[in-house]
């Protein structure tokens, strides 16, 4: 079997590829492993496929995958751990700003120490202070919703256990929570090391402020997902039977009002309409849970488990 798959994932790095590919086999040759390269070209529309179909003329252990379109990283991802067959796959960029040279360290995290993922922490960053200062904010509600304790939980240099990449399906924009993706398929032994960060030598970043409010948005999606995909009565119920409760002890309390006083109509006072919203919603909500748990029951993959072993 292949000790290391390495999946680089890409858009537009025509001018690093040359150097990328031969840094990758220096430090394969130097520690005598046998691996493979996947280049997944994310709709390129510079000169990056020609330059991955010479790299892997030159070298066999070099394959690509070039998609029609720019599909996301996401995207990229998922295709590349479909065709890795390595013992380890690393996952890095293609800029150059994540080093090889850290593979054999995450190799062995891996295979010695037990982890099932080892996540790189980009410690000390040469990125300007208006991407430093926002991904240390994201980074903290990450670890505050999650309570995986990771520093860097988007940096793109990761080391997985073969049957980690197997088990999940990376889309959307989920490639910056794969440690959660994986900790639902219940791989717990989630480790993390201090990895050198390159200042970017060619080309611009391919991602704009955009991607924190994305990134935001897709937290809080993947938490629900890890939490209540399988239960969706147990969210939606609970926030309609309680809304539901509210509305009902609102309405009891002006209907005692004005039997018992009199004073004033029901229609009139705020109130009332406040107590009708939260008991129309309550419905609403409790019925959303209620046909997501028939769709759930209906699911191709309801009963879908990740065997670990047979006896």
């Amino acid at each position: 079997m292949t000790q290391i798959s390495i999946v680089i994932p890409l858009y537009n790095e025509e001018e690093s590829l040359p150097e990328l590919a031969a840094w990758i086999e220096r430090v394969m040759r130097e520690h005598k492993f046998t691996y493979e390269v996947w280049m997944i070209d994310d709709g390129s529309s510079d000169k990056s496929w020609e330059i991955i179909r010479a790299l892997a003329a030159q070298n066999e252990c070099i394959h690509g995958v070039r998609f029609r379109r720019n599909y996301g990283k996401s995207a990229a991802l998922q295709v590349g751990f479909q065709h890795a067959t390595g013992e380890v796959v690393i996952t890095m960029d293609a800029d150059l700003q994540d080093s090889p040279d850290e593979i054999p360290a995450l190799y062995h995290m891996i295979t010695r120490e037990g982890y099932d993922l080892v996540s790189g922490w980009k410690q000390k960053r040469y990125d300007p202070i208006t991407k430093t200062i926002p991904t240390k904010i994201y980074n903290g509600t990450t670890r505050l919703l999650t309570g995986i304790p990771l520093h860097d939980m988007n940096c793109g240099l990761k080391a997985y256990r073969n049957e980690v990449v197997k088990s999940i399906e990376v889309y959307g924009e989920m490639h910056r929570y794969i440690p959660i993706l994986a900790r639902k398929a219940g791989f717990r032994n989630i480790g993390e090391k201090v990895v050198q960060h390159q200042a970017r030598k060619y080309g611009s970043t391919k991602f704009g402020m955009e991607r924190f409010l994305y990134g935001f948005l897709d937290l809080l999606s993947v938490s629900f997902m890890t939490r209540f995909a399988n239960r969706p009565m147990h969210i939606f119920g609970g926030l309609g039977v309680l809304s539901f409760l509210v509305g009902f002890l609102i309405t009891l309390y002006l209907v005692i009002g004005k039997i018992f006083f009199a004073q004033y109509r029901m229609t009139e006072r705020p109130l009332f309409y406040f107590g009708l919203v939260t008991l129309i919603v309550g419905v609403q909500l409790f019925v959303a849970g209620f046909l997501g748990e028939l769709i759930t029951r209906t699911a191709a993959d309801r009963n879908k488990y990740l065997i670990r072993e047979i006896i």
